[in-house]
C-alpha cells in the first residue's frame, strides 16, 4: 500500500509516528500547505523515516492533489486536515482512483427556518450523495475513521454484534481531566473544529422520528468516566456518530455528548455572541493595507497550537460508547471505552494524548484495508465492517480498550 497523507499538523504528525512502527505499507507521502510542517514530521522519524517523503500541496486544489496521488502511485488518500477540506480531498481521491479515509466528514448547514428542531444539510450529506460514483469506481471512501467518530462507531458495531440482542440507546460519551500548565484557556484539539461542532445545532436520532436537532449544550448529564477521570458533565454536541451509527446499527436512539465544562461552554457562547465563531471573511485594516480574514481563523491564530501543548498537559482523555438494551431477555448497560494518559503518549510517541488518540485509529483501519480484512466500495462508515478485527489490532498496537458494566 502507498499512502498520501494530507495534513501534517498535530494529528498528521502523530499518524507518521504511529505508522513508522508498522510494516503494512510501502511508502507514505506527507503533504501540507506549509512544506516545513511536512518536512518536520518526516525528519522527526529519523532512521524510521526512510519510507516517508515530504511535499507541499494546497488541500483545496483538487487537481494538485490528484496529480500528487498519481505522481507517487498512491493507493489511498488519508485526510488529516480540518473539515473545510473534506470535499476537495474526497473528490480528488475519486479522480485519482484512490481509496479515501477521513476523520471528520463534510460540513453541515443549519435548517434556514427551524435550526433547533429540524436538520438542514447534515454532516456527511455531500459525501453520501456521491456514494454511487464510489461504488461504480470500485473504490472505498471510509468516512469518520478517527476516534470520535471512528473507534466510537466500532464500539457500537461490536455491541450490536456481540453484547446485545436489542439496543435501546447508543450514546457516545467523551470526557477528560486534562489540564494545561500556564494557560487559562488552551483547547487540546483544533479550536476551529471545536467551534464548528459545539455551536452548531446538535443532532439526535430516534427510530420513530429520524434525525432532528436541539439547542446547543442541551440535555446536560453527569457521566462517570473510568480510570480515575471521574464524573464530568456532558452535553449534546453535533457529531458524525449520530449520522453514521443508525445507517448500519439498529438502535432506538443515538446521541453524542461531550464533557466540556461550564467554563469552556461560557467561552464558546461568548465567541458566538461576539461573532468570533463566523467563517465569513471580514475586512481588517492593517499597516500593510486591508486584509480579508475570518473571525474564527483569528481565534485559531491567537490560541496555542494544540500539538505543542503536550509537555504542559497532564491527565487522561477518554472516548467511549455507552449502550443500553437487552441480552438474553435481561436489561444490560455497558460502556466501551479507550483511555490515553498524556504522560504515556508523550513518553512513547512525543504526541499529546488527544491528537495521538485520534491518529491511531486511521492507521489501524488502513492496516486492515491493506490486509483485505476490511474491504468494500462506496461511501462507508466504520460500522459497515466487523469490529472484532479492529479491536484486536488496536490492542496489538499497544493501546488496549476497556469494557465496563454499568
Amino acid at each position: 500500500m502507498r499512502i498520501l497523507l494530507v495534513g501534517a499538523g498535530g494529528v498528521g504528525t502523530a499518524i507518521t509516528r504511529i505508522a513508522a512502527r508498522r510494516d503494512f505499507f510501502e511508502h507514505m507521502a506527507v503533504a501540507d500547505y506549509d512544506p516545513t510542517r511536512a518536512e518536520a514530521a518526516v525528519a522527526a522519524l529519523g532512521d524510521a523515516g526512510s519510507r516517508f517523503s515530504a511535499h507541499r500541496v494546497d488541500a483545496s486544489d483538487r487537481a494538485a492533489v490528484t496529480a500528487l496521488l498519481t505522481e507517487h502511485r498512491c493507493d489511498v488518500l488519508l485526510n488529516a486536515t480540518d473539515p473545510r477540506f473534506v470535499m476537495p480531498l474526497f473528490e480528488a481521491a475519486l479522480a485519482g482512483r484512490a481509496h479515501y479515509l477521513d476523520m471528520a466528514m463534510s460540513l453541515s448547514a443549519p435548517h434556514p427556518d427551524r435550526p433547533y428542531e429540524e436538520c438542514g444539510v447534515r454532516l456527511g450529506d455531500a459525501q453520501f450523495e456521491q456514494a454511487e460514483l464510489w461504488e461504480k469506481s470500485g473504490r472505498l471512501a471510509l468516512v469518520g475513521m478517527g476516534v470520535e467518530p471512528g473507534l466510537s462507531d466500532v464500539f457500537a458495531r461490536h455491541a450490536a454484534d456481540e453484547l446485545f440482542d436489542e439496543i435501546e440507546e447508543i450514546g457516545i460519551r467523551d470526557g477528560a481531566n486534562l489540564t494545561v500548565e500556564g494557560y487559562d484557556f488552551a483547547p487540546s484539539f483544533s479550536i476551529w473544529t471545536t467551534i464548528e461542532e459545539c455551536l452548531n445545532p446538535p443532532v439526535v436520532f430516534e427510530k420513530d422520528r429520524g434525525w432532528f436537532t436541539t439547542e446547543p449544550f442541551s440535555e446536560p448529564e453527569v457521566f462517570d468516566f473510568p480510570e480515575g477521570i471521574g464524573p464530568v458533565e456532558c452535553v449534546n454536541v453535533e457529531h458524525e456518530e449520530v449520522l453514521l451509527v443508525p445507517r448500519w446499527v439498529d438502535a432506538r436512539r443515538v446521541t453524542f455528548k461531550y464533557g466540556l465544562g461550564d467554563d469552556f461552554i461560557g467561552k464558546l457562547k461568548t465567541l458566538h455572541a461576539l461573532g468570533l465563531d463566523s467563517t465569513a471573511p471580514v475586512t481588517v485594516a492593517s499597516d500593510l493595507g486591508p486584509a480579508r480574514i475570518s473571525p474564527r481563523d483569528v481565534v485559531a491564530a491567537v490560541l496555542p497550537d494544540p500539538a505543542t501543548l503536550g509537555d504542559r498537559m497532564h491527565g487522561k482523555t477518554c472516548a467511549g460508547t455507552w449502550v443500553k438494551g437487552t441480552k438474553d431477555g435481561a436489561p444490560r448497560e455497558v460502556y466501551l471505552y479507550h483511555v490515553v494518559d498524556n504522560q504515556w503518549s508523550m513518553r512513547e510517541y512525543g504526541s499529546q494524548a488527544v491528537v495521538w488518540q485520534t491518529a491511531i485509529n486511521p492507521v489501524v483501519a488502513l492496516e486492515l484495508v491493506a490486509a483485505g480484512t476490511w474491504a468494500g466500495s462506496g461511501v462507508l462508515g466504520p460500522e459497515a465492517f466487523p469490529a472484532r478485527p479492529f479491536l484486536e489490532l488496536l490492542t496489538a498496537y499497544g493501546s488496549p480498550w476497556g469494557q465496563r458494566e454499568q
